[in-house]
């Protein structure tokens, strides 16, 4: 037999002509192969020259290789208790997959744990998957019965109407998955997918379990019909679903939208409408700190405030690109200004005014209003700005993911020479305010663009050059770098820092973007030194991204125990006894004199209610006083942890209070 040649992790190897990557990877733990960039199944036959890397189970291709096998046994599992059920897509996602299922009936509970069994059968039979090539027309002569097969099919090759059903059917030939009997050779059921799979059930194992039923428009259009979507979740072993479970259930104890309630912190009344949340006063104050903080920090680092309207007219907009390329995350235009006369006849022609998505333009316009000098530079504007987006209602998250948002959004507009410099000091600064806010593990991610797509505009050379300058500035922090093709906005690239919260979730945090567009758009000009005008560079800056999500993202990192330099009530006084209130009331004048947010429960409660309910509302500090306290000059400091030091003496309980919330430590 003849033999081919080609390189496996980086080593030449011969193998023999047509061999596959079962010869190749002996390790349990490989399930598929990459080969020359693509990730193929392990039967895939190998061709002279091939460069192939082992995709073990454990690595994030491998982990949606198995998820998105699972999928497949739901789907097969479903249809083999309801025939009629018609199938959607089933792609993988984070920690886990879903698949789309059109059925007369929800899903019940029940039916869920028939599933999870039928699963349970159809993995333990050890079928194989395996790759079958077709073509449009046999494919949708084989799944006449699929309706949305079908669409899938008539939409090949359009990534962006395909969106996640890319799992199914790609720009490239079309393929179809069957489920074979190992003993009988018998195909079980079928599917259209791209893969790669598992090279069989058995290996999904049972780090699985399906966890919740939702309602899903087709292909996320909410003119289409609405499907029944079952997610699910799958890990390479038992104990490892086991932990990821864990994780969800702590992550649920710390859901900011339940937090919230319970603290009172914030709500959505219904009255006013999806994604628009109302702050209630103890939320207030936590965001009043954090925006006062934010605003000392930015005047200290050169910043000038500025404000500017809620609404616009449309050709702003236009201007910018917003709406040629933002227009469906806009709100509907609001028409004004249009004169009638008595018989109809329109005298003057109206004007669409938009509610603001983004703040940019309105500080380009404020760059604009003088001329600006070399010496103006670099100009740093920032602005607490409201803004207004058109999210779906399928995607709303509590504070996460809202339409009414708070932006603390800055702009600066630097001259070419210093824009390196400046990048520098905004990373800086960002990293730096973010950690005093608790949040210390960080890594960041480089958006760029993708080659060929109409949404990016401006000359390449110019996207190259900014694309570069980002890079060295991150690579220049000692942080982390992963990259993120196509994600950039659509006037030039962006680095986002990503962080890590208590329990190791990772948000999007900070953005800041090069834009070398916009100023060419709103043709900005300075004085440079020699005389000439030249074109500054606009940097784009969001240090929380927004107020309502930073808050979200604080609540839930902090499980709602804040730090006493955040928390809305940093202390209250108990009483043993009424006649101990007094006291306690000259000792909360003291610390609300040095500024210090501070009560006395004069309550008719008993002492232990008192202290069950401020420990429950997650109050750093209770000040505890009875006879022995007041006639020592002390008080006994009780924690959210229930621990408690007796016999502090007051000059030290305050000390030792104002210099916890000046520190900003947690206690």
């Amino acid at each position: 037999m003849s033999s081919i040649t080609v390189l496996v992790d980086g080593q030449s190897r011969e193998v023999d002509s047509g061999s596959d990557g079962f010869g190749l990877f002996t390790d349990k733990t490989v399930v598929a192969q990459r080969v020359n960039g693509e990730l193929r199944d392990l039967a895939h036959k190998l061709q002279q020259s091939d460069v192939i890397e082992a995709v073990p189970m454990s690595t994030p291709d491998g982990l949606n290789i198995l998820r998105h096998s699972a999928a497949h046994v739901l789907a097969q599992a479903v249809q083999s208790i309801n025939p009629d059920a018609k199938l959607g897509i089933g792609p993988p996602i984070t920690d886990g997959f879903y698949y789309d299922f059109d059925v007369q009936e929800p899903f019940t509970p029940e039916a869920m744990k028939s599933l999870e069994k039928a699963m349970e059968r159809i993995i333990r039979s050890g079928q194989r998957f395996v790759r079958r090539v077709t073509d449009d027309a046999s494919a949708s002569i084989e799944l006449a019965n699929e309706p949305y097969k079908i669409e899938l099919i008539g939409l090949k090759g359009n990534a962006e109407a395909v969106g996640e059903g890319s799992a199914e059917v790609g720009a490239g030939e079309l393929t179809i998955y069957d489920n074979i009997d190992p003993q009988s050779g018998e195909v079980m059921w079928s599917d259209l997918c791209r893969g790669p799979h598992l090279p069989n059930t058995r290996m999904i194992g049972n780090g699985f379990a399906l966890t919740r039923v939702a309602a899903a428009y087709w292909r996320g259009n909410e003119k289409n019909k609405q499907l029944q979507r079952i997610y699910g979740t799958a890990w390479p072993s038992k104990d490892e679903l086991r932990a990821h479970q864990e994780r969800l259930e702590e992550a649920a104890r710390r859901d900011h939208r339940k937090l919230g309630q319970e603290l009172d912190l914030f709500s959505f009344p219904e009255e006013i409408g999806s994604g628009l949340a109302v702050f209630h006063p103890k939320g207030g104050i936590i965001r009043r700190v954090m925006e006062d903080y934010s605003r000392n920090r930015h005047e200290e680092a050169g910043y000038d405030f500025v404000y500017s309207p809620h609404i616009t007219k449309s050709n702003l907009f236009e201007q910018s690109g917003h709406l040629a390329w933002y227009a469906d995350g806009m709100f509907p235009p609001m028409r004004m200004d249009e004169e009638v006369d008595e018989n109809g006849v329109v005298r003057k022609q109206g004007q669409d005014y938009y509610l603001k998505p983004m703040n940019c333009p309105f500080h380009i316009l404020i760059f604009k209003s003088q001329a600006r000098s070399y010496r103006d530079l670099p100009l740093r504007m920032f602005e607490f700005g409201s803004v207004y987006r058109y999210e779906k209602s399928g995607v709303l998250h509590g504070l996460t993911r809202v339409r009414g948002m708070t932006q603390d959004d800055a702009h600066l507009f630097v001259t070419p020479d210093n824009m390196e410099e400046e990048l520098t000091k905004v990373l800086g600064f960002v990293l730096g305010l973010l950690r005093d806010y608790g949040l210390n593990d960080f890594y960041l991610e480089l958006s760029t663009k993708e080659e060929g797509n109409p949404k990016f505009v401006g000359d390449p050379a110019v996207w190259e050059r900014a694309t570069e300058t980002l890079q060295k500035v991150a690579n220049a922090s000692g942080l982390e770098l992963v990259p993120d093709p196509g994600g950039a906005a659509f006037y030039g690239p962006k680095i986002s820092v990503q962080a890590r919260d208590a329990i190791g979730r990772t948000w999007q945090m900070s953005t800041i973007q090069l834009d070398f567009n916009l100023p060419e758009r709103f043709d900005l000009e300075f004085a440079a030194a020699d005389g000439s005008k030249q074109r500054p560079v606009m940097i784009h800056r969001a240090l929380f991204g927004s107020i309502e999500r930073f808050f979200g993202v604080l609540t839930e990192h902090y499980a709602g125990i804040f730090p006493p330099w955040l928390a809305p009530v940093q202390v209250v006084g108990i009483p043993v006894a009424d006649e101990f209130s007094p006291y306690l009331h000259e000792i909360a004048a003291r610390l609300k004199k040095a500024g210090v947010r501070v009560t006395v429960d004069d309550s008719d409660d008993r002492m232990q209610k008192k202290i069950r309910n401020h420990t429950k509302d997650k109050v750093p500090f209770m000040l505890i006083a009875g006879g022995d306290d007041r006639d020592a000059g002390a008080v006994s400091f009780r924690f959210r942890d229930g621990t408690q030091e007796n016999a502090i003496a007051v000059d030290v309980a305050v000390d030792r209070i104002l210099k916890a919330i000046a520190d900003k430590v947690q206690v």
